[in-house]
């Protein structure tokens, strides 16, 4: 079948993927007789697809595409000379067409696909032909339940900083980054012959769908290792069974990292290194290579002191909260591991340039006395680490205010499975407000609504109906000196606009 549309049973833990092996196209292994010249992305627009296009285009193929609506990434695609239909339609199906991509959100119905598979035209997932773009460079690879794309683009950023020129492709854009991939630093000109970079790249793995196992890194991240994706997956064994089998393509002589602060992270590199792999921890623990010896953490930034593996070392960051700490750690140990140990000072220097990517904690402004921050935090882990970076730069101000969260919980499968989780993480705000549940790629589930959420939290969590109500409240208790968040990985950003507005509205009026 189809890979990214179709799955069959497998057996109990053993790890679930969208990708067969067969499947995993490489550019030694595109599936003509002469290179493949052009490739068709349905549901370009998307930031993961989106990625795979501009690698497509800076490797010198041509390409074209379709989503549903344009969105922020469509234009620069144009721009650099992608063909893109909005809308869905088989006649987007150009004759020069080799390879058609989609991800696990395209259905076996849809036009283009039908219309490939009538033509006998490869159809491959994302993940297969983001590997085989990358095939010829030493990858270094982010995975875990949260935290991939901030790390990603910390070592991105911290290989320029050593004078390397990676190849890069991540989930969101990074402004520091100037899009969210590339062959290297400097889109090549048009017409001309791609090149440049240093043969590295660094890719974030997503775990969501099992895809991550198209990819064999030399240098592999985990952040952490916790239950999600659920409904993918089934259950936490086989979500774990994922991560040992991408353990297991690791690339001969090839470096595990882990994040020793988590359980289930620190679990997979024991059990990597009873396998004979090479594993680097970090983290605060004791016995971390990369060690998190004293922190000082403040609303614009942090520095740190670690011991490594190469002698100790101070770091400047520009992005606040413990969480961002450990991933910085991450990035310095996975690009450590292939590169000089002379390297390590440019490599922190690189990682300290890194102002963050958008949506993760991102100040969207001040309106009326309050920052507005927006946060792709949608797990019950990300929403806790993000409140409590709030909470440190709210009781840093001369004048402490408080933390105000507006939530919209993604997927009915995650709101039901974690809920107490949730409702904890949000009853850590002094005022929290749950948005309807964003459904994404799920069908609705009338058993599960923000009430879920809100009736096993503090009474000062409380459900809304959608924007118009959420903006009423906001409006309505928000003071001078406060900090709302507007977290979830769902349309929750497009609130923040006019909510702020609102806020900036003088409170005498209607």
């Amino acid at each position: 079948m189809t890979p990214g549309l179709e799955n069959g049973p497998l057996p109990q833990a053993a790890p679930r993927t969208i990708l067969r092996p067969a499947e995993v196209i490489t550019r030694e292994d595109w599936p003509s007789e002469s290179a493949v010249r052009s490739v068709h992305v349905v549901r370009i627009g998307g930031a993961g697809m989106s990625a795979v296009a501009r690698l497509a285009l800076e490797s010198g193929l041509a390409v074209s595409g379709s989503d549903s609506q344009d969105g922020q990434f469509i234009a620069p695609l144009r721009a650099a000379g992608a063909r893109i239909g909005i809308g869905f339609d088989a006649a987007l199906l150009a004759d020069d067409v080799d390879l058609v991509i989609v991800s696990t959100a395209v259905r076996a119905d849809n036009p283009e696909v039908r219309a490939a598979r009538e033509r006998g035209l490869p159809v491959i997932h994302r993940a297969a032909a983001l590997a085989g773009l990358l095939a010829d460079r030493e990858l270094i690879a982010v995975a875990g339940t949260h935290g991939k794309t901030t790390t990603t683009g910390m070592a991105v950023a911290a290989l320029r900083g050593a004078r390397r020129d990676p190849a890069w492709a991540l989930g969101a854009a990074v402004p520091d980054l100037g899009r969210n991939a590339g062959l290297c630093a400097d889109s090549p000109v048009p017409g001309e012959t791609p090149g440049g970079g240093t043969g590295l790249a660094v890719v974030e793995a997503d775990e969501s769908d099992g895809s991550f196992l198209a990819f064999a890194p030399h240098s592999l991240v985990v952040t952490n290792l916790e239950p999600d994706h659920l409904d993918f997956h089934g259950d936490a064994e086989t979500l774990t069974a994922a991560f040992d089998a991408l353990v297991g393509r690791l690339a001969p002589g090839g470096t595990l990292v882990v994040c020793a602060d988590d359980p289930g992270a620190r679990a997979l590199g024991e059990r990597a290194a009873d396998q004979g792999v090479d594993v680097v921890r970090y983290g605060a623990v004791e016995d971390a290579q990369w060690a998190l010896r004293e922190e000082r953490s403040g609303a614009r930034g942090a520095e740190i002191e670690v011991d490594t593996p190469h002698g100790p070392l101070t770091v400047q960051l520009a992005v606040t909260g413990h969480h961002n700490v450990l991933n910085a750690l991450g990035a310095l140990a996975a690009t450590a591991a292939v590169t000089a140990e002379t390297e390590v000072a440019a490599l922190a220097a690189g990682v300290a340039s890194f102002t963050g990517a958008s949506r993760r904690f991102d100040v969207a402004g001040l309106a009326g006395g309050v920052t507005v921050v927006d946060d792709y935090a949608h797990h019950p882990r990300e929403v806790a680490a993000t409140v409590a970076a709030a909470r440190g730069i709210v009781a840093a101000q001369p004048d402490p205010g408080r933390v105000l969260v507006g939530f919209q919980p993604h997927l009915f499968s995650r709101t039901r499975a974690f809920a107490v989780d949730f409702a904890a993480a949000v009853s850590a705000a002094d005022l929290a407000w749950v948005l309807p549940v964003y459904a994404a790629r799920e069908d609705p589930d009338p058993t599960v609504d923000a009430s879920t959420i809100a009736d096993l939290a503090a009474e000062s969590v409380v459900p809304v109906g959608g924007a118009e109500e959420l903006i009423e409240r906001v409006r309505a208790a928000a003071r001078p000196g406060d900090l709302l968040l507007m977290l979830g990985a769902g349309d929750v950003v497009e609130i923040t606009p006019a909510l702020m507005a609102a806020l900036d509205e003088p409170r005498g009026r209607g």
